[in-house]
């Protein structure tokens, strides 16, 4: 029996394409290039399985080609907005993601990017760098303390728990969240979390707000002018979810105006874009999506795929079946 053909549309963690080269005829992305609709709907018409990642707009326009050979997108992320999964589910495909293997990873960056924005780490280390360090002064680049704060969560997934495990435990923070599907009893236990009616209630309390919802339709610009209205004027954003939950333009507008303290942001509405205003602000730390970037979580991410694929052309229902 011949192998599956499966064309890969970024370049992965090299121990993965190994993987993937040996188990399936597979075609690597070799300059990492970013896919056009026409390549991607190509992809789609000459393999059985097409392995996109979450920069790849696999929506209705891709989705709607004709004579699609493809049966399964695996996709390499947790996230799946990128995915059009009504256009996926009317061309007959099955889509899978990567879920719990970047939950720590992610969390992680979370607060690095919390501690950060606080602690003006960016803006200090850019000060040194820059050669205008004159020396240690009692009112040199004071930032805010984290230890004790209120953190804030919206969305109170498995990488909200682990943000919030890490801030309640390492820092004595006080957590507060809010999401629509809220977390089992136990799956917050020792936390001390407290659980908010709706998100203005949690911006509201909140010294540190972190978003872990997912992104769509349903979460587009959640974050917007009445959001932050609603917020401490010396609070900070912090975002390691999605770029289009914050109203990228609300969000300059209200740090312009002293309406929050700052902000740390590893996606934004617009990737690879990012706000020409954001990029002059001081107290705005700005990553380039590292939310899972270790080589031990990506490599994880990368097999995960690999065996929701094998699953796949086994004959068995792959795991983290989205459709």
């Amino acid at each position: 029996m011949s192998r599956p053909k499966i064309i890969v549309t970024r370049r992965w963690h090299p121990e993965v394409e190994a993987v993937l080269t040996e188990r399936f005829d597979t075609t690597l992305n070799e300059d990492d290039h970013s896919m056009s609709v026409a390549e991607l709907q190509d992809a789609l018409q000459s393999a059985d399985a097409v392995l996109p990642t979450v920069c790849d707009k696999v929506n209705a326009e891709v989705l709607g080609a004709d004579n699609i050979r493809a049966k399964i997108l695996g996709s390499n992320g947790v996230g799946f907005n990128h995915i059009d999964l009504d256009a996926a589910r009317a061309a007959g495909l099955t889509v899978t993601n990567t879920p719990e293997v970047l939950t720590d990873c992610t969390a992680d960056l979370a607060l690095t990017l919390l501690l950060m924005v606080a602690r003006r780490a960016g803006e200090g280390e850019r000060h040194l760098r820059n050669g205008e360090w004159t020396g240690w002064r009692p009112t040199h680049m004071m930032g805010t303390s984290v230890t004790g704060k209120t953190l804030g969560l919206v969305g109170m997934g498995r990488i909200a728990r682990a943000v919030a495990a890490r801030a309640a435990h390492g820092f004595g923070m006080k957590i507060v969240f809010h999401d629509p599907f809220p977390p089992r009893a136990e799956d917050i236990e020792g936390l001390d979390a407290t659980q908010c009616g709706s998100p203005e209630e949690v911006f509201a309390r909140s010294d540190f707000v972190s978003l872990h919802c997912p992104g769509g339709a349903d979460t587009y610009h959640l974050i917007g002018a009445d959001a932050f209205a609603a917020m401490k004027p010396g609070a900070f954003l912090i975002n390691t979810a999605r770029g289009d939950v914050v109203d990228e333009a609300a969000l300059v507008t209200a740090l312009q105006n002293g309406d929050i303290a700052g902000a740390g942001l590893d996606v934004f509405e617009q990737e690879p874009s990012v706000s020409p205003a954001l990029l002059e602000m001081e107290n705005v730390v700005l990553l380039p999506h590292l939310g899972s970037a270790t080589q031990e979580t990506r490599k994880a991410m990368g097999m995960r795929v690999v065996e929701n694929i094998e699953a796949f052309f086994s004959g068995e229902t792959p795991r983290d079946k989205l459709v």
